[in-house]
This record gives C-alpha cells, sequence and structure tokens, in this order.
C-alpha cells in the first residue's frame, strides 16, 4: 500500500516559518515506509528544493499549491494525502482529489498504522 504524501512547510512543518509540528523525522518515516513524500507550498520550487536537500531528505516531488492534480498523475497511488495549515490548503487538497489533513502529527501516524482487522 503506497500512499502520497504531500506536506505545507510555513505552519506545517518543524522548519517552516512559522515552524509547524511536524517532524521532519516524522517525514523521514513516512518514506521509510514506502510513501511517496514532497511539497506543495506556496513558496517557489526551488526554495522547496532546497529545504529538502539542507535537509538531506530526497523527496520525490515539489509543487505549488495549484498544481496539485499533476502529482496524482505522476505517481499513481492508493491514496493521496495533503498536510497543511491553512482553508486554503483544504481548498486546494480536495479540489485536487487529495485527503486534507491538517498538521497534527497522530493523525499522521494513524495513517501510517494497519487497520485492525
Amino acid at each position: 500500500m503506497c500512499y502520497i504524501f504531500s506536506f505545507d512547510i510555513d505552519g506545517t512543518l518543524e522548519v517552516g516559518d512559522p515552524p509547524g509540528p511536524i517532524t521532519l523525522e516524522l517525514v523521514r518515516r513516512v518514506k521509510a515506509l514506502g510513501h511517496v513524500i514532497g511539497s506543495c507550498s506556496d513558496r517557489t520550487l526551488s526554495e522547496q528544493a532546497n529545504m529538502w536537500k539542507r535537509n538531506g531528505i530526497e523527496a520525490e516531488f515539489t509543487s505549488l499549491k495549484y498544481q496539485l492534480p499533476e502529482i496524482l498523475e505522476r505517481f499513481p497511488s492508493e491514496r493521496a494525502i495533503h498536510v497543511g495549515d491553512s482553508h486554503v490548503d483544504k481548498m486546494y487538497a480536495e479540489k485536487a482529489g487529495f485527503t486534507y489533513l491538517p498538521p497534527d502529527p497522530e493523525a499522521v501516524i494513524a495513517l501510517l498504522s494497519p487497520s485492525p482487522i
């Protein structure tokens, strides 16, 4: 089971401005479990790529918010999740067919755990 996890940066990731509650260690865990990870932000694509590189994480994509539908075309998956801190994140996520998730580490972890049978 492979999911796409798209992360907003500012207000969502610990390295954002302002910092958010999602740690880079959690992002690394998501990736280590075989999921596709990347960012979707108002920051430029080069700023996003530099943020991942600076923190030693190989992200599969960087995207502007209005480009989220293109991510679904590039990466087939069972589910696509966008984690962000604003109503704009929610709007673009839902418009693109992503499940919107507020930046709550426990909610992300819950998606990583197998469902009880």
